[in-house]
C-alpha cells in the first residue's frame, strides 16, 4: 500500500473509531537489517487503538508530507550546515553522513511509518539534499528523454517522442533554486541575479538548460536533455526506424571517404545523436579534436582531444568562445574536426578549415532544410563581422560542404533522416544542391498513427562518388537503386 493509501486510511480512523486498525500487531517483531534507511535492531510494536496512549503520542502523517519533508531538510541542514559543501568529504562518506542524519532527524520527528514508507521518504530525502530532487527518480528511469520544468510545481516529461505532466514537483521556489545552483556549481558554471541563465551539463553528460527570474517571469525554468549511459550506434538507429541499413552504409562510406558533412534539423530532433553515430565511423588511427559548447560528443576512439568553450566570469572577464577553439583546433595537427553546433561566427572558422585540408569534418545546424541550411550558414558567416561579399560567402559553402543529412522529428515523435543532399557546387549566385535519399512519404501510417516509410535513393548517383574511389572505400552502386 503506497503512502498516500495510508494517510487516507489514517484519516478515516481519526473519524471512525470502528475502522481497522492499520497500524495494529499481535506481537514485538526483531528487525535485523544492514540498511541506513531501516529503524535500529529493537523490538518493534506498535500500539492498538484501545491501549492507554503513550506519555509522547506519535506524529501521524496527516499533516502534508510536504511539509514534513520541508520540516526534516530544515532541520538536516542546521544540523549539518557547511559540511554539506566540504570539499574534503567524498561522495560516498557525503551520503554516508547525510543518510546518518536523517535517519536520526526522522526518528525524533516521531512519525508513524512502516519500513518501507520509512525508506521511501528517506530516499526522498536524500534526493533533495544531495541530488536534483524529484527530478532524480525521472533521471533514474531510463524510458524519460527529457525533463522540462516550467515553475517549482509543473514537471514534465518527453517519453517516446510524447511529451506528458510527470505529476512531481518541488517543495517551492527555494528548493528547485538550489538544485539548479548544485548542477551549475558542479561544473564549475554560475547563475544568479547578474548572470541568470546558463548552459551546463550533468555529470552522465545530459544537456542543462537553466533559467531565473528576473527573466523567468512565473519562476525558474530547468530543461534537461538526457543522454544514453552507453552512445547509440548505427544499429540502434535502424533499429528506432531513423534510417534504412542501405543509408546506414551510405553514410559510413562518406565518412571514411572524407566528405565534410553538415547534419541539419530542428530542435530536438537529434542531431547531436546522429553527429556522434557518424564520428563513430572515423578510423581509429586518426586525431580527432571536438568542439562544444557543453561537451555531450561520447567519442569511442582513443585519439581524441575535447575542448569545450568557457563563458566569462563575474568581472565579464576570460570567455573562451567556440570560434577561439576552432582557429586553435587548426594548430593542434587534426584530422578531423567535430563542431558540435555552428551558431555563431565560428561558421568562417569552420569553412575555412574544410578549405584547407581538414577534409571529413562535421558539425550540426539549426535548419528546417538543406537549402535553408545554406542560407543560414551564410548568415552565420556574415556574424563573424567580416565584410565579405554574397557570392565569396556562398562559393566558400559550396566547396567546403558535400553533404547535408537532413534530420526531422515527425507527429508520432519518432527522428527519421528525411534528405541526403549532395552540394554539388555553383551555377551563377546560386548554390546548387541534388538530393541522394528522400524520405517515402507515400508509405502512410500505420494503425498506431507511426510513419513507415524511410529515407530512399531518389536515383541519381552522386558526383562525389569519384573521392570513394580516391581513398579506397568500397561501395555497391545498388544503394543508389530506388527499388533496392
Amino acid at each position: 500500500m503506497s503512502l498516500a493509501d495510508r494517510l487516507a486510511v489514517r484519516r478515516r480512523q481519526d473519524t471512525d473509531p470502528d475502522a481497522p486498525i492499520l497500524d495494529q500487531a499481535p506481537a514485538a517483531a526483531t528487525v535485523t537489517s544492514s540498511d541506513p534507511y531501516e529503524p535500529p535492531a529493537a523490538p518493534v510494536a506498535l500500539p492498538a487503538r484501545h491501549l492507554a496512549p503513550p506519555a509522547a503520542e506519535p506524529v501521524r502523517v496527516t499533516d502534508g508530507v510536504s511539509d514534513i519533508k520541508a520540516r526534516i531538510l530544515a532541520e538536516l541542514y542546521e544540523r549539518i550546515g557547511s559540511r554539506i559543501s566540504d570539499p574534503t568529504l567524498t561522495e560516498d562518506a557525503l551520503h554516508t553522513l547525510v543518510r546518518a542524519e536523517l535517519a536520526r532527524v526522522v526518528d525524533e520527528q516521531g512519525l508513524v511509518l512502516a519500513q518501507h514508507e520509512r525508506r521511501t521518504i528517506l530516499q526522498e530525502l536524500e534526493d533533495d539534499a544531495l541530488g536534483l530532487g524529484p527530478m532524480q527518480r525521472l533521471l533514474d528511469d531510463r524510458s524519460v528523454t527529457e525533463i522540462m520544468v516550467n515553475g517549482h510545481d509543473t514537471i514534465y516529461v518527453e517519453r517516446d517522442g510524447r511529451i506528458t505532466l510527470s505529476g512531481l514537483r518541488f517543495t517551492d521556489e527555494d528548493h528547485l533554486r538550489r538544485v539548479i545552483e548544485r548542477i551549475v556549481a558542479r561544473v564549475g558554471r554560475r547563475i544568479d541575479e547578474s548572470s541568470p541563465l546558463v548552459d551546463a551539463r550533468l555529470q552522465d553528460g545530459s544537456r542543462v538548460n537553466a533559467v531565473i527570474p528576473p527573466l523567468a517571469v512565473n519562476g525558474s525554468s530547468l530543461t534537461i536533455r538526457k543522454f544514453s549511459d552507453t552512445p547509440y550506434t548505427v544499429e540502434d538507429l535502424i533499429r528506432f526506424g531513423s534510417f534504412s541499413p542501405q543509408l546506414g552504409v551510405f553514410l559510413r562510406a562518406c565518412v571514411e571517404a572524407k566528405l565534410n558533412i553538415l547534419v541539419s534539423g530542428g530542435t530536438g530532433t537529434g542531431k547531436t545523436t546522429l553527429l556522434n553515430v557518424l564520428s563513430s565511423f572515423i578510423p581509429a588511427d586518426e586525431r580527432i579534436v571536438t568542439i562544444e559548447d557543453a561537451v555531450e560528443l561520447k567519442l569511442q576512439q582513443d585519439h581524441v582531444v575535447t575542448l569545450e568553450s568557457r563563458p566569462p566570469n563575474i568581472e565579464g572577464k576570460g570567455e573562451v568562445t567556440i570560434r577561439d577553439l576552432v582557429r586553435n583546433s587548426l594548430r593542434m595537427r587534426p584530422d578531423r574536426i567535430v563542431v558540435g553546433e555552428c551558431r555563431g561566427g565560428e561558421a568562417l572558422d569552420m569553412l575555412q578549415a574544410m578549405n584547407t585540408g581538414h577534409d571529413g569534418s562535421l558539425s550540426t545546424l539549426h535548419a528546417n532544410a538543406p537549402r535553408d541550411a545554406i542560407a543560414r550558414l551564410e548568415t552565420l558567416v556574415l556574424m563573424a563581422g567580416m565584410d565579405l561579399p554574397l557570392r565569396a560567402i556562398r562559393e566558400q559553402v559550396a566547396s567546403a560542404i558535400d553533404v547535408i543529412i537532413q534530420i526531422q522529428r515527425m507527429r508520432d515523435g519518432s527522428r527519421r533522416i528525411v534528405q541526403v543532399t549532395e552540394v554539388i557546387g555553383m551555377e551563377g549566385d546560386i548554390v546548387t544542391l541534388q538530393d541522394a535519399f528522400a524520405f517515402d512519404y507515400s508509405a502512410g501510417v500505420d494503425h498506431l498513427g507511426r510513419q513507415l516509410g524511410v529515407a530512399r535513393a531518389v536515383g541519381l548517383r552522386p558526383r562525389f562518388l569519384d573521392r570513394f574511389d580516391e581513398q579506397g572505400v568500397s561501395y555497391d552502386i545498388a544503394l543508389f537503386d530506388p527499388e533496392a
